[in-house]
């Protein structure tokens, strides 16, 4: 069920993020797709207007939480978790990209850059508009032969249980960073663990070497 709108966490993203989400809403769902999706959880106010564009920490992380649910009640567990993967990467492309330092990664010194240089740098930038501008903190640490994303508190997982990690959104938010930091490589990325799932944090790994060339390619 979704989560009642009264049942808030007391957390926030800005509108701006909020505003980008929205308008990725609109772009995946349609105008009649995303008004079905938000009423259904209870949350159908939302659309009109849209949040404004300022740096105000308004948006509660639980009407995020209530919007992925009411997906995965529209859709299912795989067509929420594609729908849920598709508003992440165009919530990145609405206004993301050109947050912070993100903005800097179409220069001609950065994508001289490896592509694994670039894909740290592009998380690190992302973690810090995170930490920095939400309540949501996020960090990156780097293994062998990936990158591991730490968030606490996740939006996504706010007030949810589940059998199996629930934040899609971040996921795909995540892979078009790298697809944008990289200029088109594709990267595998997964939710290892998840608040939602029991995990004290929701952790992401992503691969250093984009798909394709895993095999050593």
């Amino acid at each position: 069920m979704p989560i009642p709108v009264a049942n808030l966490s007391g957390l926030f993203y800005p509108n701006r993020f909020a505003r980008y989400l929205m308008l990725a809403v609109g772009e995946v769902l349609g105008a009649d797709g995303a008004e079905a999706a938000f009423a259904q959880a209870g949350l159908r106010n939302l659309l009109h207007p849209l949040p404004p564009d300022t740096l105000d920490r308004q948006f509660d992380f639980a009407i995020l939480a209530a919007f992925s649910q009411a997906l995965t009640d529209l859709y299912g567990g795989r067509g929420g978790r594609s729908m849920d993967l598709r508003i992440g990467r165009e919530w990145f492309r609405q206004g993301f990209f050109a947050f912070g330092a993100l903005a800097g990664m179409g220069d001609p010194a950065f994508q001289a850059l490896l592509v694994s240089q670039r894909a740290r740098l592009a998380l690190d930038a992302l973690a810090t508009v995170f930490t920095r501008h939400s309540d949501q903190a996020t960090y990156v640490t780097e293994r062998a032969d990936s990158f591991m994303l730490t968030v606490q508190p996740s939006p996504l997982a706010w007030g949810r249980t589940s059998d199996r990690p629930v934040c899609h959104m971040l996921t795909g938010l995540i892979q078009e960073t790298l697809n944008w930091s990289t200029r088109g490589f594709e990267f595998h990325v997964q939710e290892r663990t998840c608040a939602a799932a029991g995990g004290e944090a929701c952790v992401f790994i992503a691969n250093k070497k984009p798909i394709g060339q895993l095999a050593g390619g």
